[in-house]
């Protein structure tokens, strides 16, 4: 469980992966939760053919899988969860569904941090929870990213700089930027520390507030 709340992907130096790649990393984050808990988590693969993820895309999307999923096994009840992921050519459609006690909402605070994920990615997110049927959530996330440059810009940010804010809106902490980057810890600490005078903010989900606003003018 703490390999799983703590999970990072390895570092990519390619912009893309196909679908069914990150699918497969996404399977080898879930086993430790296989291994450790009674738990049945059924994958339903995505197709062959589909369009590859944007890095950016494919983290964040393992991100809310494994959030969401440990959302919803936060109960004795949850003996199953079924996974799927399909894409339309346009977006990642992730599907998921326990067969707990239906009780999950909209409101619940155990999926906060998955909210801002899908959020920080531009997506949208649905349950439906049927008591005594378990909860189903739908996930839509869009592959191409929203255009970000008369945003830098306006905000006067150098190019690392945007760099740092574009990892930093998907979710990722200050150790997996700088993995991504390239960079040290301490150097994406200095960056963010820029960006936030920048934009006017003081906190990481403000920054990714901010730049999502601003991006999809």
């Amino acid at each position: 469980m703490v390999h799983l709340r703590t999970a990072s992907d390895r570092v990519r130096t390619f912009t893309e992966e196909p679908v069914t790649t990150a699918f497969e990393r996404l399977r080898d984050d879930l086993r430790p939760l296989v291994r450790y808990r009674d738990l049945d988590v059924q994958f339903v693969e995505p197709p062959v053919d589909g369009r590859p993820l944007p890095s950016e895309v494919a983290h964040g999307a393992r991100a809310v899988v494994r959030g969401s999923i440990l959302a919803l096994v936060d109960r004795p009840e949850v003996g199953r969860v079924r996974v799927q992921w399909d894409c339309d050519g346009t977006n990642l459609l992730i599907g998921m569904r326990d067969d707990g006690p239906g009780d999950m909402t909209d409101a619940s605070t155990q999926l906060q941090l998955v909210r801002q994920r899908v959020h920080a990615l531009n997506g949208r997110l649905t349950i439906e929870a049927t008591p005594g049927w378990g909860t189903e959530m739908a996930i839509v996330i869009p592959l191409d990213p929203p255009h970000v440059g008369s945003a830098a810009a306006a905000w006067e940010l150098r190019p690392r700089e945007l760099e740092v804010l574009q990892l930093l809106a998907t979710g990722r902490r200050n150790r997996a930027i700088a993995e991504e980057l390239g960079i040290s810890e301490n150097t994406v600490k200095f960056h963010v520390a820029g960006i936030y005078r920048k934009l006017g903010v003081s906190s990481r989900a403000e920054a990714a507030a901010v730049f999502h606003d601003r991006s999809v003018d």
